[in-house]
């Protein structure tokens, strides 16, 4: 056991379920090396709060209300680049892993994990090394199989995803009817699909069209 002088790893739990924040607190909190030192419910809670409690490891989930678990990330690592974030998700899709990492988190745990695996990736992220489990490596390694979508054919993609014609498209977008209809045939090929309500799943479950 150390020294009650040796100093515990102080967690910042970022979630908009205050259960789930209690459930972790717990866990966390029964650990020897381990502090909560505070809670936050959204993006913007977490930013403000951040200076403040200055926390070793931020335990950060995706979809949050308002500013968006990634965007949250990216944040605090600007404005404290030594901001050491673990990814507490239930999302498994390759594009939202890449997002996470890519803004700046050091791991990527998905909610059903272990309570093992949760200390030990805390402790690792603390430590300053990466922390990914093999079933998001797994992920990461189906990424590189697909070719990304650019910006445009993402915001397309997003637009069929709620439903738009191609015509209401062009419309939103500024574009002709045709040149929608060729991002939609580069959209379809690249997912690996064959029609639009194929290419909208597939968005949605790889994280490339975040759930509404």
């Amino acid at each position: 056991m150390p020294s009650p002088r040796t100093a515990r790893i102080r967690v910042l739990l970022v979630d908009d379920h205050p259960i789930l924040r209690e459930g972790l607190a717990a866990i966390l909190g029964s650990e020897h090396d381990m502090l909560v030192v505070s809670e936050a419910g959204s993006g913007e809670d977490a930013l403000e709060q951040f200076p403040n409690c200055r926390p070793d490891v931020t335990l950060m989930d995706l979809r949050l209300p308002g500013m968006q678990g990634s965007e949250a990330i990216g944040a605090i690592c600007a404005a404290h680049p030594d901001a050491k974030v673990l990814v507490l998700s239930s999302y498994a899709g390759d594009e939202d892993i890449h997002r996470a990492l890519q803004a700046g988190a050091y791991g990527y745990l998905l909610k059903d994990m272990l309570r093992k695996e949760l200390i030990d990736a805390v402790r690792a992220v603390h430590a300053g090394n990466m922390y990914l489990p093999d079933a998001v490596r797994e992920r990461l390694s189906e990424r590189l199989l697909h070719e990304p979508l650019t910006p445009r054919e993402t915001e397309i993609v997003a637009l069929i995803a709620q439903g738009y014609s191609n015509r209401e498209i062009s419309q939103e977008i500024g574009a002709s009817e045709g040149t929608v209809r060729i991002h939609v045939s580069h959209i379809l090929a690249k997912l690996g699909v064959t029609d639009r309500t194929q290419a909208a799943l597939q968005a949605i479950k790889r994280g490339i069209v975040p759930l509404a």
